[in-house]
């Protein structure tokens, strides 16, 4: 970074509150820059590695390098700090699962941040469940939040909404990196919510027939069956639900869309809600679809889907990468070609990432149950 841009920087850096504890860097300034130290007195170069970009870091007599990036979007950010050619997590912040591995997150505080905020309020419980699938063979885990109220009045039952991670992410994110209880917690104390259960299962789910048969490569996903043969029967004998399809919505984020938008059009007689954020489903975008075809027809016949789903929701970033908007808008053009009522969301300055999928929940949980 050169002097001119050294000196255009504000110095009003705070260390981040996803920092590890008693850790000062990484820090953030008012401009949304990100700023990281580490101690690495034999490297030759240490890199910082946000967004795509890779920052150069300046080392000190003592063997610190430091520097900052330049301004990022509001929300949160995946990093890693390139160290000689190697990729490493910064051992400064807290570790969060994306990309396909635990490494470093950082939060850059957003203008409307308060929806998600922890704030005095009754709170939920988010627990571990976990159980063993006879589908894959394996024992495997969601993480469940019940609202407020749960545990003191232990005769009410509530409805439920299961909600899926994106590409490469797992059943960690939702309630880690996107805060799904804090806004479910503000949303309920504002009457704007029906108090839910929410179910946030592993979206990679594979039998050992189809891992053997695929030889290394990735075989086709047995999600679906996993989750209403094994997940909604085991959820609906364990906790408190309503067990049927006018309590029960699903939604998904990126590659959680896709999975979605199968899962509910295969399976009407179980969801009455739909929300698909940043996606809906795996489709060239550059021509028009067709409702007779896509998805085996699920959306020929309007009068039958308008019926079953009460809420038809997606939320899309303003900056999203073309591929998205795409997909997404050759799928409402085909709604709208069958006269098929949804709701569109667009969230501003936010591309393919957590604050986009925060504030579509935001959205559509305001929806559901109703």
């Amino acid at each position: 970074m050169s002097q001119t841009e050294q000196e255009k920087i504000v110095e009003d850096f705070q260390s981040s509150p996803l920092n590890q504890p008693g850790k000062e860097f990484p820090k953030v300034n008012s401009e949304g820059r990100l700023r990281v130290q580490i101690e690495a007195p034999e490297a030759n170069k240490v890199q910082l590695d946000i967004g795509g970009v890779k920052y150069d870091l300046e080392k000190n007599e003592k063997g610190i390098w430091e520097g900052e990036s330049a301004p990022q979007d509001e929300g949160f950010h995946y990093y890693q700090l390139n160290i000689d050619g190697a990729s490493v997590p910064d051992p400064g912040s807290k570790y969060f699962y994306g990309a396909y591995r635990w490494g470093s997150g950082i939060e850059i505080p957003a203008s409307d941040k308060e929806f998600y905020a922890l704030k005095d309020v009754p709170h939920g419980t988010v627990s571990e469940n976990l159980y063993f699938s006879e589908i894959t063979k394996q024992w495997r885990r969601n993480f469940v939040y019940t609202p407020p109220g749960y545990f003191e009045d232990t005769e009410k039952r509530y409805p439920v909404l299961y909600l899926q991670h994106g590409s490469y992410e797992d059943e960690t994110g939702s309630a880690s990196q996107g805060h799904t209880n804090l806004i479910l917690d503000n949303l309920i104390a504002s009457g704007k919510a029906k108090p839910m259960i929410i179910v946030m299962d592993n979206g990679y789910a594979y039998s050992p027939e189809d891992l053997k048969e695929a030889g290394g490569n990735r075989p086709p996903s047995s999600f679906e069956k996993v989750l209403i043969e094994e997940v909604i029967p085991h959820i609906d004998k364990k906790f408190r639900t309503i067990p049927n399809r006018e309590n029960r919505a699903i939604a998904g984020l990126s590659m959680g869309a896709s999975q979605t938008m199968a899962i509910i059009m295969n399976n009407l007689d179980y969801f009455s809600y739909y929300g698909g954020f940043s996606g809906t489903a795996n489709f060239p975008g550059d021509k028009e679809l067709d409702a007779e075809t896509f998805l085996n027809g699920a959306f020929s016949d309007a009068k039958e889907v308008e019926s079953k789903l009460k809420v038809l929701f997606l939320g899309l970033g303003t900056k999203e990468a073309e591929v998205f908007f795409k997909t997404v808008n050759a799928f409402r053009d085909m709604l709208e070609n069958k006269g098929i009522d949804y709701t569109f969301y667009s969230s501003p300055d936010t591309s393919h990432e957590w604050l986009t999928w925060r504030r579509s929940l935001h959205q559509y949980a305001q929806l559901l149950f109703k």
